[in-house]
This record gives structure tokens, C-alpha cells and sequence, in this order.
């Protein structure tokens, strides 16, 4: 099973969110129907920039951590060295 650390934002350059989950295409719904009330509803966070797979939901909260750490140009830069149309992932997932 592969545990997932992803980044929403609002808009391009916009209101950035940092998360981690076991089933990011369920998750990522969530975000985009504000199934959860929360930060990600409250700021219409729900564009999938940026995301990896890691082997163990240990290591994926450990990088969700240290991502949460960053200054916001380091996430940006992370986002802009995959993705730098911002363009929104969660359409290119596959169930």
C-alpha cells in the first residue's frame, strides 16, 4: 500500500495546503466537494499541484512534516520543478 503527501493550492501562487493521506483520490475529492469543513473549504484549496508516493505512512507523515516546515518559495519551488503551469492533477489519476 503506497501513502501519499500532496499540496492544493487555491489558484496558481495562490493559498497553499500541505497533506498527507492513504488514498489520495478519495481525499482529494473530499477537498474539492468540501466534504470536511476546515481550512481547504473555508479558502476554496482544492487544485492537486504536487504529489509523491511513499512506501510506508511513517515516511509519508515524516515528509508532510518537513514540507510543512518549508518557507512557502521552497513549496513553490517544489511545485514549479514538476508542475509549472500549476496545472490540476487530480483529473490525470486513475481509480
Amino acid at each position: 500500500m503506497l501513502f501519499f503527501v500532496y499540496i492544493l493550492a487555491s489558484q496558481p501562487h495562490g493559498t497553499l495546503y500541505v497533506g498527507s493521506t492513504p488514498d489520495l483520490i478519495r481525499r482529494i475529492w473530499q477537498h474539492k466537494t468540501k466534504a470536511v469543513p476546515g481550512f481547504t473549504a473555508k479558502y476554496g484549496v482544492d487544485r492537486l499541484v504536487w504529489f509523491e508516493a511513499h512506501e510506508s505512512m511513517a515516511a509519508a507523515a515524516k515528509r508532510e512534516k518537513q514540507i510543512k516546515e518549508w518557507k512557502r518559495a521552497w513549496k513553490i519551488e517544489l511545485i514549479e520543478r514538476d508542475n509549472p503551469q500549476w496545472i490540476d492533477l487530480y483529473p490525470t489519476l486513475s481509480p
